[in-house]
């Protein structure tokens, strides 16, 4: 079995990443209403505008997809994170050694 050293920082710093990412995912849909509205019909023509439309309406499906996965891993990161530093906490608590006892503990010769 292979050690796999994951520090506390990087799982921190993907969720912050992660969290980040879903953010602009839920304001891309009102960011592209802003830019159809933005583009109009200039001179009368609106094939800009539909292009716009189009494009958005496509990758909207594929973003509320996108976003729910995410979501999910975002949650798994911080879960783990979470759970090892309460474990590793829990553990260190354990081991710790009161100054009366190291007092009465053996010594190496």
């Amino acid at each position: 079995m292979v050690d796999v050293l994951v520090e506390y920082s990087v799982l921190n710093e993907l969720n912050g990443s992660l969290k980040q990412i879903i953010v602009e995912l839920q304001e891309a849909e009102s960011r592209a209403t802003t830019l159809e509205g933005d583009i109009g019909d200039p001179y009368g023509r609106n094939k800009l505008r539909e292009a716009a439309e189009e494009f958005e309406d496509g990758w909207d499906d594929r973003r509320k997809a996108l976003k729910e996965d995410l979501m999910k891993i975002q949650e798994r990161v911080e879960g783990t994170g979470q759970g090892w530093a309460n474990w590793d906490t829990e553990v260190s608590s354990k081991l710790a050694v009161e100054s009366i006892e190291a007092d009465t503990m053996p010594k190496a010769n």
